[in-house]
């Protein structure tokens, strides 16, 4: 029994080094991974991403929303490595591009450097913008505009299934439907998706009120955007563009032409401050000097005043207008003598 004891007391240190060994090799071992995770992990994929972190975002939430996005793999190793290297006030609001090889201190220097990319590009389509004069402002914010109007004219790619086009003949293109506004693409934007971002926006400013007082008139969504498409090139004012609108749809309702030179602008290819008689024989279906009610489709892409205007029109006494060539603005008149006297008295 004593030398049972006298063993076991000989070898219960070199059992506690051992144990203690294995303890410290696992302790490294853990450390090594835990190095690894910090510095050396990384997300999914090479593909550069928009990472954005928000004014007044907090570290936790910036460290979420990297791992929602898959550009880290845990949040808790960012969390960690900017509370150990004092990363954590450093961090800016704003918008970044992110890849997913990235480890956790090259994406901290990047959000702590402000090194801001904007992948963004803004672009304005002026209220009366024609699809030609779209794809060229596109081609001149780095967009292949000549794709844009392949889309634009055959509706690939595009989502056609909004109400509005359901009454839009099928060998006309979207002109009139694509919303002008200022927008703000990705760099990366197809052209499909444009015309997709423009016709949303077309059909969340076409109210319900609007449409209602469509069909109240017993229009047509699509008649009444071309109208709309030839008042914003007639006249300036949301006032004129409701009196011009009364008298169009007074003309279609008696059965007359409507006398456009808006229309007669767009068969010409170019505007001038004065057509001639030649000008308004051009034949064209949608020269509406020589044919009567509306064209066969928008000449143009309409504003809010004009489709507000097309909708609901002004009911006056007025029959006849024309615009002074010199300030644009729109002269009215109720008689054929009045605007025969307007007329001698602008120089038309």
């Amino acid at each position: 029994m004593d030398n049972i004891q006298i063993e076991n007391s000989i070898y219960q240190p070199k059992s506690f080094f051992v144990k203690g060994f294995v303890f410290l090799a696992v302790l490294l071992l853990l450390g090594w991974w835990f190095h690894r995770q910090v510095y050396f992990s990384h997300g999914t994929g090479d593909a550069a991403q928009n990472f954005e972190i928000r004014s007044g975002e907090g570290v936790k939430d910036i460290a979420k929303n990297l791992e929602e996005r898959q550009l880290i793999k845990n949040d808790f190793y960012f969390n960690y490595f900017v509370w150990k290297t004092k990363a954590r006030e450093k961090l800016q609001a704003g918008k970044y591009e992110i890849r997913g090889s990235m480890t956790i201190p090259e994406i901290a220097q990047v959000l702590s450097m402000g090194e801001v990319v904007s992948n963004e590009v803004k672009i304005t389509f002026p209220e009366g913008t024609n699809l030609k004069s779209m794809a060229e402002i596109l081609s001149s914010k780095g967009f292949d505009g000549e794709k844009f109007l392949t889309v634009a004219k055959s509706g690939a790619g595009v989502k056609m299934d909004y109400e509005f086009l359901e009454e839009k003949p099928k060998n006309v293109d979207l002109e009139g439907f694509l919303f002008p506004d200022t927008y703000i693409f990705f760099k990366n934007t197809s052209e499909a998706n444009i015309a997709n971002r423009m016709l949303l926006n077309f059909d969340e400013k076409l109210t319900g009120d609007m449409r209602a007082e469509i069909e109240k008139r017993g229009k047509s969504i699509f008649e009444v955007v071309t109208m709309a498409s030839i008042l914003e090139k007639e006249v300036k004012t949301p006032e004129d563009m409701k009196i011009a609108s009364g008298i169009f749809w007074d003309r279609i309702g008696a059965g007359m032409p409507l006398q456009s030179c808006a229309t007669i602008a767009y068969v010409l290819g170019k505007e001038k401050k004065q057509y001639s008689y030649d000008d308004t024989r051009t034949p064209s279906p949608y020269n509406t000097y020589i044919n009567r009610d509306l064209p066969p489709g928008p000449i143009d892409n309409p504003g809010m005043n004009a489709l507000h205007a097309a909708v609901y029109p002004a009911k006056t006494d007025y029959v006849y207008f024309l615009s002074d060539p010199e300030t644009g603005k729109t002269i009215f008149s109720k008689t054929i003598e009045e605007h025969e006297a307007n007329k001698a008295k602008y120089g038309l």
